[in-house]
């Protein structure tokens, strides 16, 4: 019997050892913090430890081991078996090797992932009854592929670097990398590797399949080399490639696949995740009809540059999401001028600098958590405000009417919140609080 260790027993990792176990492999599931389905998972025969990583785990040999995404190979438990050459593999790859009908449309990037993951789940599911969606959003792929192995799927698959730095075998149908900038160098060696680590998406291609390369992008040209797939080029701004607007009409070819004046959606980088969602819905058998009707219908991501209310003539937008500058420059490039930002959380490494092109736009940025003090050599105008409730409060405080509220942090959220979802929501019910104040 072959013996895989699973190290980190979150969502992800319980289904990837239910699913292993059901397929005849030994499991030995281990997690720093306590297994609350501890006794549950010991009766089906997987072997646990919890609350730490014993020694006597290395005394073990293991056919492979399946590692959750967020901890890096860097951690001592982890390169002890890098260094043993015992195989590592994330559970998007273990998941793949049990579901040989399932089709895939897989997304990475840095920025607009979950919008075009999300985008996409909507074309599918309206055209097919098998659709899911599964990855960095949605459930684990282990989840939906437990007790459905023999099932069709159209999944929409949004795949982090760090999942994909685990593959081996796993081979989307259709795949992008939505953009390329800076991001993750708290977890990778270099921003070469970031970047690099991204294009494994289609490395298992081959010419029945395609991949969508973003040539707006001279970052994704310049690591988008040697291709084994089809190419589907696609670009804002030239007609000369596969995937281009013309006359109002995102276009594949000749075969139109939306209006562009039906799109809700605000800013430029907005249409291109419009345009690559589509492209891969249309390649995955989704009729042009369904993917225009899904585009007049769809009103965006939560916690992507998400309307939350207007108060006093102020309309104030939840852009938890931006964790990074690059998604955060998007953010403000979508509106002109009357700014008020509220950025901050935790240090990721990354120069903040760029923002500084947004200095005209800024009307005042309120700064909070651990890396609060860098937005005083970013924008002219910044107070110092510690906390997300106290930048929101004095943003409130000084913007007048027609200005914006944004809350755009351009970094992670976990120097005070457990992950940007939280802290968005977090974010509305303060501005849901203020304005029942306000109200009353």
């Amino acid at each position: 019997m072959k013996q895989v260790l699973l190290i980190g027993a979150a969502r992800s990792g319980i289904n990837a050892a239910k699913l292993l176990n059901n397929h005849g492999y030994h499991v030995v599931l281990t997690d720093q913090n306590k297994i609350e389905n501890k006794e549950e998972l010991e009766t089906l025969g997987i072997e646990v430890f919890d609350q730490g990583h014993p020694d006597c785990l290395k005394e073990k040999e293991y056919d492979f081991v399946v590692k959750n995404p967020g901890i890096p190979y860097r951690v001592p438990f982890i390169a002890y078996f890098l260094e043993k050459k015992v195989p590592i593999y994330t559970e998007i790859e273990t998941a793949f090797w049990f579901a040989p009908k399932f089709s895939y449309g897989a997304i990475t990037g840095t920025d607009g992932k979950t919008t075009v993951t999300t985008l996409l789940y909507e074309m599918l599911k309206a055209q097919f009854s098998d659709a899911k969606v599964a990855g960095n959003i949605g459930v684990p792929l282990s989840e939906i592929v437990l007790g459905n192995e023999e099932q069709t799927a159209h999944v929409a698959l949004e795949l982090s670097n760090f999942q994909l730095l685990g593959i081996e075998k796993f081979r989307p149908h259709v795949s992008v990398v939505t953009n390329l900038a800076p991001d993750h160098l708290d977890y990778m060696n270099s921003l070469e590797d970031y970047y690099a680590s991204k294009f494994k998406i289609y490395e298992n291609c081959d010419e029945n399949d395609f991949f969508i390369r973003n040539v707006d992008d001279p970052t994704i040209i310049e690591y988008a080399q040697n291709i084994p797939c089809q190419v589907i080029d696609c670009s804002l701004n030239r007609q000369d490639v596969a995937l281009h607007i013309q006359d109002g009409f995102v276009c594949l070819h000749d075969i139109q696949l939306f209006c562009i004046s039906d799109l809700k959606l605000v800013g430029q980088f907005n249409l291109m995740n419009a345009m690559q969602a589509a492209c891969i819905a249309y390649l995955l058998g989704v009729n042009p009809e369904t993917i225009q009707h899904v585009i007049e219908d769809f009103k965006g991501v939560e916690h992507r540059i998400e309307y939350v209310d207007t108060i006093r003539g102020v309309r104030i937008y939840n852009d938890s999401k931006a964790t990074n500058t690059h998604s955060a420059m998007a953010a403000l490039s979508s509106f002109e001028s009357g700014v008020h930002l509220l950025a901050g959380g935790k240090d990721k490494g990354i120069d903040y600098s760029e923002l500084k092109q947004y200095d005209d736009r800024v009307k005042t940025c309120y700064a909070f958590g651990q890396i609060e003090h860098v937005f005083e050599d970013v924008f002219s105008r910044t107070e110092i405000c510690h906390t997300m409730e106290c930048a929101l409060n004095r943003a409130l405080e000084q913007a007048n009417e027609g200005e914006v509220i944004l809350l755009c942090p351009a970094t992670s959220s976990f120097d005070q919140f457990k992950n940007y979802e939280v802290r968005g929501q977090i974010f509305k019910e303060l501005v849901k609080k203020q304005a029942e104040k306000i109200e009353s």
